[in-house]
């Protein structure tokens, strides 16, 4: 366990947190596993553990593993799986964001807190006017990256479902995918809100342009392959804030948020 201390007026209190660590191969009996690169340098380097100590572990599957750090050494961590438990925080709402990739690490950010929020599927998209132009061995590297943001986020967020970050692909491709859920994109200029769409709704794909929005061709393609037009309220967002306000509002409406 990790030990966090707090103090208020005057008097500190310690809190024991046991570090959430996922594990890439399906964990499929109790006993003696090594993690993997990461996971031991994060275990062993970063959060200074030691033979003893606590971890949850979790392998995308649905369950998490209590364990017990039994070897740490420079370059291993091996832990005793003790446990298995199943339990779920997924939402009720199939959520899938293709999101033009915006610049810097709005990216990442964006990826972080939409895993957080309880997202399933994410789509790098390329638009008009994305800002961002790469290669397609820069892509994959940033694909891999990408991943290990939402590993990261779904240790933190208590999620043992690891979303799927798909690869970077045209925005067109990605709105002819046949999908049998509701299909959004956000206009500041539609009729219709999150808040008045029917209900119930179980799958939604969502869709977020870049900084500079979507052409006019775009927004036609858009709704020729019969995405509804929603918006969020009067003032412009940020393409990263329109994301997660949209997701937190798709969740309130149709998920477990509120």
């Amino acid at each position: 366990m990790l030990e966090i201390q707090l103090s208020f007026y005057g008097r500190t209190y310690t809190l024991m947190r046991i570090p959430r660590i996922f594990h890439p191969e399906a964990i499929t009996q109790l006993g003696h596993i090594t993690l993997d690169d990461d996971a031991a340098g994060h275990v062993g380097r970063v959060l200074r553990m030691k033979a003893g100590h606590e971890v949850l572990l979790f392998d995308g599957l649905g369950a998490e593993f209590p364990s017990i750090i039994t070897e740490v050494s420079k370059k291993s961590v091996t832990v005793e799986v003790t446990k298995r438990l199943e339990r779920s925080s997924e939402s009720p709402l199939d959520l899938h964001l293709g999101q033009v990739i915006s610049r810097g690490d709005k990216m990442e950010f964006t990826i972080q807190k939409s895993v957080e929020l309880g997202v399933n599927t994410i789509t790098p998209l390329i638009s008009e006017r994305c800002g961002v132009k790469l290669d397609q061995k820069r892509f994959d590297k940033k694909l891999s990256q990408w991943q290990k943001v939402a590993i990261s986020a779904c240790e933190q967020s208590g999620r043992n479902i690891v979303p799927t970050i798909r690869p970077v692909m045209s925005l067109e491709q990605w709105c002819t995918e046949e999908y049998d859920g509701l299909k959004l994109n956000l206009h500041p200029r539609a009729t219709y809100s999150i808040n008045t769409l029917p209900a119930p709704v179980k799958k939604v794909r969502l869709l977020i342009g870049p900084e500079g929005g979507l052409s006019s061709e775009e927004i036609d393609k858009t709704r020729h392959y019969q995405f509804e037009e929603v918006l969020l309220g009067p003032r412009v967002l940020r393409t990263e804030t329109a994301a997660l306000t949209a997701i937190t509002a798709l969740q309130v409406r149709f998920g477990d948020l509120g």
